[in-house]
């Protein structure tokens, strides 16, 4: 592994070993997901409290700050929507697009079990080996079907093949056994938030995945469809990176919500 890689990394996952990704590409096959209509808006409030910022190539120029110094997580598959085939999908940004956008990685997601299982997995490699030429990591994701569950053997399938094929990092769904999970996965692995869950479940979520090994999380809708984004984000941090338990972090939570309502 080069140094550019490295070094790109490195601006991710953070000195403790541990990363807060907000993940803001919903609408590649979504459409305008509640909390994403306005992304700009939703967007730059939340900026300086995650360590990375997963969006898709026209949400990056059209609603994201020039200016940031947060990583970007580059969305880079695509192809899919939720009216055909979920697994239907294939590389939508080139990499040197990739690279004039200053990208710290690119996200690309894997449907093991699928119709289109090779061709996605294939994806993948094509993706690594010209990340591995411009020195840019790249994301695996997980991605889950519609007739497929999120168990242990599953996820654990998906998450090797992951990285044996290469990737730097891998996205995956908690679960049951997570911790043997994350060890039999010999790269960094980040926790998918999934659906909206109230506040406290989703702190506990985090609180979870990151004691049995994590490296963090990679949430989204737990996020910008919060009650309070700002409040919720810093919540996710506090159990991430200062070890607070669920119950402390969703206090954290409370009063910032609390003292946003009270300057209004």
């Amino acid at each position: 592994m080069d140094w550019g890689l490295k070094n790109r990394l490195s601006r991710i996952i953070r000195p403790d070993g541990r990363t807060v990704m907000l993940a803001v590409d919903h609408g590649y096959f979504l459409g305008p997901t509640t909390g994403l209509e306005d992304a700009k808006k939703t967007i730059k409030p939340l900026l300086p409290y995650a360590d990375a910022l997963m969006p898709t190539r026209g949400i990056l120029r059209t609603s994201v700050d020039t200016a940031t110094d947060t990583p970007i997580v580059l969305r880079v598959s695509g192809g899919n929507s939720i009216l055909g085939e979920l697994s239907d999908e294939g590389l939508t940004v080139a990499m040197d697009d990739a690279v004039r956008l200053n990208v710290s990685a690119v996200a690309i997601s894997i449907y093991v079990g699928a119709p289109n299982q090779k061709q996605t997995l294939l994806n993948l490699a094509k993706l690594i080996d010209e990340g591995e030429r411009y020195g840019i990591p790249v994301l695996a994701v997980t991605a889950v079907g519609k007739d497929m569950v999120r168990d242990a053997r599953y996820l654990s399938l998906c998450c090797r093949m992951a990285a044996e094929i290469g990737a730097h990092i891998v996205k995956t769904y908690y679960c049951e056994g997570f911790e043997k999970l994350v060890k039999s996965c010999p790269v960094p692995l980040v926790m998918a938030g999934g659906k909206k869950l109230p506040e406290l479940d989703a702190l506990e979520l985090t609180y979870n995945a990151i004691k049995r090994g994590a490296a963090g999380v990679d949430m989204g809708r737990n996020i910008f469809q919060s009650d309070n984004p700002a409040a919720m984000i810093q919540a996710v941090n506090a159990v991430v990176h200062d070890n607070f338990t669920p119950k402390k972090a969703y206090e954290l939570y409370a009063d910032l919500k609390a003292a946003k309502k009270k300057k209004k």
